[in-house]
């Protein structure tokens, strides 16, 4: 099976390319039929408040510490790259749980 597009293996973990809806009316997180990431937070666009969230929804939903995630482009925008840390594999066969288990 293949990776989803929004993902990106590399030697320290896996990129993940999402686009934020910040100020959203609830928190979800899904993958869209062109297979793009889309996080919605309640948390407003500032001082970082919505890029925390998507982190922590990030982890939430795949079972990983908030501590793996770091923005790694878009800090200020709506499309975002992430990091995670961790063994790639693992973090690929996690993600791709995820989205067998919501798409």
């Amino acid at each position: 099976m293949s990776d989803p597009a929004f993902l990106r293996r590399t030697l320290k973990g896996v990129t993940v390319e999402l686009r934020v809806q910040p100020g959203a009316r609830r928190t979800a997180l899904a993958c869209s039929a062109g297979g793009v990431l889309k996080a919605a937070v309640t948390a407003p666009a500032e001082e970082g408040k919505a890029n925390a969230a998507v982190m922590a929804l990030l982890a939430q939903e795949w079972r990983l510490p908030k501590s793996v995630f770091d923005v790694m482009r878009g800090a200020a925008v709506r499309d975002k790259v992430l990091s995670v840390s961790g063994e790639p594999q693992v973090l690929a066969d996690r993600i791709a749980e995820w989205m067998h288990e919501h798409g």
